[in-house]
């Protein structure tokens, strides 16, 4: 797990093919002009998830982990806490994971809160347990999807 600025991202570039692409979208495209949902940048293997929601709380959010991707996530506008955990660490399955919406849930509590000011993004691996969208307000944000 990485949480950074967007300013700082070019020294994560090099951790994988793809993210020296990623963080060009996330610096070249007019993120506050896209609706939410899904926007390609690259196929399958790189694309982009807009969400705007209302936040939940910590007893509402469950950690989540992914296999097949990667995720930076840049907060744009409110504070997004998310909660972590490496998946190692996790003892309580929710869910057998989904291989379709490449994700699987876990009831264990996070191992700590980040709270992830606009402007900022963590970058969570597949060993990476989060618990996102934990906020008092709303939260805007777009989510990389960055192909293992």
């Amino acid at each position: 797990m990485i949480l950074a600025s967007l300013a700082e991202a070019d020294r994560y570039a090099a951790l994988h093919p793809l993210f020296a692409r990623a963080f060009e979208f996330l610096r070249g495209t007019d993120l506050s002009a896209l609706a939410p949902g899904k926007h390609e940048i690259q196929g399958e293997p790189l694309f982009a998830i807009v969400e705007d929601c209302a936040g939940r709380t910590r007893a509402e959010a469950k950690l989540e982990c992914h296999r097949r991707y990667i995720d930076i996530q840049l907060v744009l506008d409110g504070v997004d806490e998310m909660g972590w955990k490496p998946v190692a660490e996790c003892a309580e399955p929710a869910t057998e994971y989904d291989a379709t919406r490449d994700i699987r849930f876990f009831n264990d509590a996070p191992a700590s809160w980040i709270a992830t000011q606009a402007g900022a993004f963590c970058l969570f691996f597949p060993d990476d347990a989060h618990a996102p969208l934990v906020s008092a307000g709303r939260v805007r944000k777009v989510v990389v999807k960055i192909a293992v």
